[in-house]
């Protein structure tokens, strides 16, 4: 392989993994959120009390 091909390898696989994890983030801030709004809902909370 030349160096365009390797360089387009690695970027590829770097892409991939940012890929993952930015989906592996979403999904995290997405199960907080919810298990917080069960939280809030469970205590009693209004989230308009909230600041």
């Amino acid at each position: 392989m030349d160096a365009l091909q390797w360089g387009t390898a690695i970027g590829v696989m770097v892409l991939v993994i940012a890929a993952t994890a930015v989906i592996a983030h979403y999904r995290r801030e997405r199960r907080r959120a919810s298990l917080l709004r069960n939280l809030h809902h469970h205590n009693g909370i209004r989230s308009s009390h909230l600041r």
